[in-house]
């Protein structure tokens, strides 16, 4: 069964543990400050009791800052990150959020064309911003709420 609850700082271990096993982006120590920050909320994707996807929501006032998003290698590709998107968007939609953005790589063309999907837009480029040398790509999602 596939389900997606917040996770909180008692998760730290599991949080690393996907991320060193995917992107590998952020140490144990910047895992254990990124729970403390105000306004944010982590979301676990779970299949059978087993976190195979996470994302990092950052809240300030109307707009979202979409800090982490990863899915476990094994589980790519069957529609699992498709539908922790689509909850994250029903979440910031009910919480009357107008926008969300976002980085990643412009050598990730598998993750462009992911949030591209989901109607994000390049607006913004940080040049060698990454360790390796590459572009970031600033996108953004505008959200109508009702």
């Amino acid at each position: 069964m596939i389900s997606i609850k917040q996770i909180n700082e008692k998760d730290i271990d599991l949080c690393y543990e996907l991320d060193s096993n995917t992107i590998s982006l952020w140490s144990k120590k910047q895992w254990a400050n990124e729970f403390k920050k105000e306004g944010v909320k982590v979301f676990g994707l779970s299949l059978a009791n087993l976190v195979i996807g996470i994302c990092v929501l950052h809240m300030v006032l109307d707009e979202v800052q979409i800090n982490y998003f990863a899915v476990n290698e094994k589980f790519r590709n069957k529609g699992l990150g498709s539908y922790l998107m689509s909850y994250l968007i029903k979440v910031c939609e009910s919480l009357n959020i107008n926008k969300l953005v976002l980085e990643v790589s412009k050598s990730n063309t598998k993750a462009e064309k992911f949030y591209s999907r989901f109607d994000f837009f390049t607006v913004g480029i940080r040049r060698n911003y990454y360790k390796d040398g590459s572009d970031a790509l600033l996108k953004e999602k505008i959200l109508t709420t009702k």
